[in-house]
């Protein structure tokens, strides 16, 4: 269904659903791609890929930020100017993705949101008992499965912040500390830094893992 929809919907479409969304008219958004036969259920599947993959690409990049330190942190000689200028661009990096993550994030709990509310409205609306029971019991299930997935998003989103916190502190350090004491200093906290890099990629590695488990039950009912 998902696959078929973003065929169906062609370029010029697309750009005026984005037009849409930044202009926060989000229930003509939805009445479009209903349209083209994306329901609510479609779309909150796409923003968790979304919001995996900018996990994904976070994840990444703090990885290669820590290796980028650590080279620093093995530095025996030389231009110290170019060691700060490429771990400062990748803190750079590193706040950007940060911020694609949350912002993923926020898309994924307002098509929630709306879903579910739109969910429950509509259990009114049936006369057939037995079909009502039946949705509520997939809903009560589609929620319980929600909220493992957001919470799992939430505490890796939480693990970030002091990591870039810690990150900018040591980029501000040796910038203005351009010198082997300095080297030595930052030296002294890399297992510090190393193991709150390692507890975020778990972190983050069990949110892209229920994020898959979550895409794969929506996809198969």
């Amino acid at each position: 269904m998902m696959k078929s929809a973003r065929k169906r919907c062609g370029t010029a479409v697309l750009a005026m659903l984005a037009v849409l969304t930044l202009a926060g008219c989000q229930t003509a958004y939805y009445g479009t791609m209903e349209k083209f036969g994306y329901e609510k259920r479609d779309i909150l599947v796409d923003r968790v890929e979304d919001a995996r993959g900018a996990q994904q690409e976070a994840k990444q990049q703090f990885e290669n930020a820590l290796e980028q330190f650590i080279a620093v942190t093995d530095f025996q000689g030389g231009e110290l100017e170019d060691q700060y200028r490429k771990l400062k661009s990748e803190y750079d990096a590193s706040e950007s993705r940060a911020g694609k993550v949350s912002d993923r994030i926020r898309d994924v709990e307002r098509v929630a949101r709306d879903l579910f509310a739109e969910w429950e409205h509509e259990l009114k609306q049936y006369t057939s008992q037995d079909l009502r029971r039946t949705s509520e019991r997939q809903l009560a299930d589609t929620r319980r499965h929600y909220d493992t997935l957001i919470d799992k998003m939430r505490r890796a989103e939480h693990r970030i912040e002091p990591v870039l916190n810690a990150f900018r502190d040591r980029v501000l350090f040796l910038k203005h500390n351009l010198n082997a004491q300095a080297i030595s200093s930052l030296r002294a906290d890399r297992a510090e830094v190393e193991s709150d890099i390692a507890a975020l990629v778990a972190e983050m590695n069990a949110s892209i893992a229920e994020a898959d488990a979550f895409i794969q039950r929506m996809s198969a009912d």
